[in-house]
């Protein structure tokens, strides 16, 4: 399988220096970056496909966690911000678990893709996982599962939308809430976020798209699935240095085993 089999070459020419400044102005605009259609059909139908085959193999999990995905501080109320604790659930199958021939580890893989993908978000170089796990993550979200309010700890996250949900599965965002480099956390603009009095921006994703988002900073979340068909996400995941695992303590959490 060649990297044109698995994503629209002519919709999106990868190794074009305009395409590439474009996308890069974009994300460092809006903070997202969406691509529809980024992956082909057939591509699309085997994931699912592969995706609905595996489920039984998913590790589920249901979280009480702060914005920052942090323990309690307790030099806060339980009430402030920067305690109040949301609900998150979905389920999740590893690298390991993502089949040989699968269009996933194709696009994961080339280097065409990690090339724009570094020219996109400013990086050198961009390395696969040392663990077996975490490269790879596609998500479950059935009826009522959810991601609460959050921040991301890594700088981009890289996502590839699998199959929607009958209704529900919104990803809403607002951007550049806190500046965590600095220290500043804005615990009032987040607490007025969590009481729905900022109005949140919304991702359309239909199957198939390919979209990059800056979570360090900017609030989001995932509302509750509503249906009897699952939203399935993939998560592509890279380092910028070569040789790194994700920590035991994470992968305990997120998949329930170490390897």
């Amino acid at each position: 399988m060649t990297l044109g089999d698995v994503i629209d070459m002519q919709r999106y020419p990868l190794d074009n220096d305009a395409c590439r400044a474009s996308c890069k102005a974009t994300l460092d605009e809006e903070g997202a970056l969406v691509m529809p259609g980024f992956l082909q059909p057939a591509a699309i139908a085997s994931i699912q496909h592969d995706g609905e085959s595996r489920r039984q193999l998913a590790y589920y999990t249901v979280d009480k966690h702060n914005l920052y995905l942090t323990p309690t501080d307790p030099d806060y109320p339980l009430d402030h911000p920067r305690n109040r604790q949301v609900a998150s659930s979905k389920g999740c199958i590893t690298t390991d678990q993502i089949p040989a021939d699968s269009a996933l580890r194709t696009l994961y893989d080339a280097a065409g893709f990690r090339d724009f993908l570094c020219a996109v978000l400013g990086k050198s170089e961009l390395h696969e996982y040392a663990d077996p796990l975490s490269s790879i993550n596609l998500h479950y979200a059935s009826e009522g599962q959810e991601l609460g309010w959050h921040f991301d700890n890594s700088s981009f996250a890289i996502t590839l939308m699998i199959q929607n949900p009958k209704n529900g599965g919104t990803f809403e965002y607002v951007k550049d809430v806190r500046d965590a480099d600095s220290g500043e956390m804005n615990y009032a603009l987040s607490g007025q976020v969590l009481d729905g009095e900022v109005p949140a921006k919304t991702l359309t994703m239909e199957p198939g798209t390919l979209v990059l988002f800056r979570g360090r900073n900017s609030m989001h979340r995932v509302t509750p699935t509503i249906g009897d068909r699952t939203r399935m996400l993939v998560v592509l995941a890279y380092n910028t240095e070569p040789g790194i695992s994700l920590s035991a303590s994470a992968r305990m959490t997120f998949y329930g085993r170490l390897e």
